[in-house]
């Protein structure tokens, strides 16, 4: 069975740090990636990593302050999360691709359930 389970969210105020975790299980995979999405507004690129190199790419409005890494061994992703702002508050969805350089949704074939990231000011 496929799945993606996120954990990790919460609600913090603004300047604090969180970081979420993806357990990935059931699926082979070239890439992970974050995704967000705020209410009334469409899902958003974050973040991904290739799997076996661990190259990293970031969207501008994360970079410098966000930063996804992997764990091969618990097969599992992270999305450490420093800084934050009120504008980060979002469901936050881990997804997988088969892809070496995936960017949009339709990108991923993989999703999990999302976990809520709410900052206050």
């Amino acid at each position: 069975q496929v799945q993606l389970v996120e954990s990790g969210g919460g609600l913090v105020q603004a300047g604090d740090s969180l970081r979420l975790s993806c357990a990935a299980s059931g699926l082979t995979f070239i890439t992970m990636g974050w995704f967000r999405q705020a209410p009334g507004k469409e899902r958003e690129f974050v973040a991904r990593i290739t799997w076996s190199a661990g190259i990293t790419y970031y969207s501008d409005s994360v970079k410098g302050r966000f930063t996804i890494s992997r764990d091969k061994a618990k097969n599992t992703v992270y999305l450490q999360m420093n800084s934050l702002k009120p504008e980060d508050t979002a469901v936050y969805y881990c997804a997988a691709s088969n892809r070496v350089a995936p960017y949009g949704a339709a990108d991923f074939r993989s999703w999990g359930q999302g976990t809520q990231v709410t900052v206050s000011s």
